[in-house]
């Protein structure tokens, strides 16, 4: 009997092992089936992205080629002769801002003392004159003429030589090598001055790179910036009814008040007032003028980089917002742009026609010509056609007549 159960419980044990090998074989069928699934998913999920970016690709591309502007370089295109937007009428899709009723903030528009300062400053800086004034001491900042000769070891060296001819010399520039301009600060006119300098070691010039040298200078003069007097305005200034120095300050701060008056009613009037619609063919012909100006820029920037062998800008949309990265978002910026420049010119024909203004162009022409020359009114009009030079008229009417209302 005890051999019996022996046997029983081996052929138990074989029974065992045999299912249980069943029962693994059966885990790695399901997991071979799961792996099989999840790879097949993956793939697909794979494909359909790649296809999504294939079509989104495909569709940009087909949308680009939609919407992509074609430059055009006529500005008169779609205006008429006297300016304006032919076939619209922008009574009927512009509402005017109350311009007969703006409340001017006279601290937006009054001249600023440091403006006015800074235009007389820039007016007087114009008519420096060298003075030879002995008792006038070079200062920091000071404009000179200096003649000079330079040695290293009591040898002159090439290019260290002014020979008579006078150097105009702007002191603190830094144009000179090490303190030599620094050297000069405190010495007056007439005066003969050494100034010893060290070349720096990778100084453009081996027989002084790194070397002491020693420069006899001799002080000619110093540029002298006159002061607003009477007598300057007299010599100077050619303004109309301009004699004296109190009438020229007055005259600049006036120039500053007209300036920020036209600014602050131009703004009110275009942020104020409203369009309701905005013609296709006038956008359209907008952003064709935006891009060819775009274009235009473009190249004139390449101009000189390509001449030293890089580019400053690749494409068009390189010139705008760091939010115009291709040329989508370009040609969606450009639908903008053209917008707000279609919009302005609307809203200035808009005024001009309700406030009953006119333009002689005939009188326009005269002036142009007075100014600039036949030839040039001729090339005007055969670069920008009559319609684009007449409706700036329409803009430059509209500004003047606000101006007008408002002026005190």
């Amino acid at each position: 009997m005890a051999k019996e159960k022996k046997t029983n419980t081996a052929e138990n044990a074989d029974i065992s092992k045999s299912k249980a090998k069943r029962e693994e074989r059966k885990k790695e069928v399901a997991r071979d089936r799961r792996q099989k699934r999840t790879t097949k998913i993956i793939t697909i999920t794979v494909a359909a992205v790649l296809a999504a970016i294939i079509l989104f690709a495909v569709g940009k591309s087909v949308f680009l080629v939609v919407i992509r502007t074609t430059s055009a370089e006529n500005p008169s295109v779609g205006l008429t002769a006297d300016g304006k937007i032919e076939n619209v009428n922008v009574k009927d899709i512009v509402t005017l801002a109350d311009y007969a009723n703006i409340s001017v903030p006279e601290e937006e528009v009054a001249a600023k003392t440091e403006e006015v300062e800074d235009s007389i400053k820039s007016t007087l800086e114009q008519h420096k004159e060298p003075s030879t004034d002995t008792s006038i001491a070079i200062a920091d900042g000071d404009e000179v003429n200096i003649d000079f000769v330079g040695t290293v070891d009591g040898v002159e060296f090439e290019g260290g030589n002014s020979n008579g001819e006078g150097y105009d010399l702007t002191i603190g520039s830094g144009s000179f090598v090490d303190d030599f301009e620094q050297q000069l600060i405190g010495h007056k006119p007439g005066e003969e001055v050494t100034v010893e300098v060290t070349f720096p070691a990778d100084y453009d010039g081996e027989d002084v790179a790194g070397k002491d040298a020693s420069f006899a200078v001799t002080i000619n003069s110093i540029n002298i910036t006159p002061e607003l007097t009477d007598e300057f305005v007299a010599k100077n200034i050619t303004e109309e009814g301009v004699t004296t120095a109190a009438e020229y300050r007055a005259f600049v701060e006036n120039n500053f008040y007209e300036q920020h008056l036209k600014e602050f009613l131009t703004n009110y009037i275009l942020e104020n007032s409203t369009v309701k619609s905005y013609p296709s063919q006038y956008l359209k012909t907008m952003r064709a003028l935006l891009k060819y100006n775009d274009e235009q820029m473009l190249a004139s920037y390449e101009q000189m980089p390509a001449y030293y062998g890089f580019s400053m800008y690749e494409n068009l949309w390189d010139l705008r917002d760091d939010d115009v990265s291709d040329e989508l978002s370009y040609e969606l910026e450009l639908r903008e742009r053209a917008k707000e420049d279609a919009k302005n010119a609307m809203v200035y024909q808009a005024l001009f026609e309700d406030a009953g203004l006119t333009i002689d162009m005939e009188s326009v022409y005269a002036e142009m010509t007075e100014q600039y020359g036949e030839e040039s009114v001729t090339q005007m009009k055969e670069t920008n056609g009559e319609g684009y030079i007449a409706q700036n008229e329409i803009k430059e009417a509209v500004v003047e007549h606000l101006t007008t209302l408002y002026k005190k």
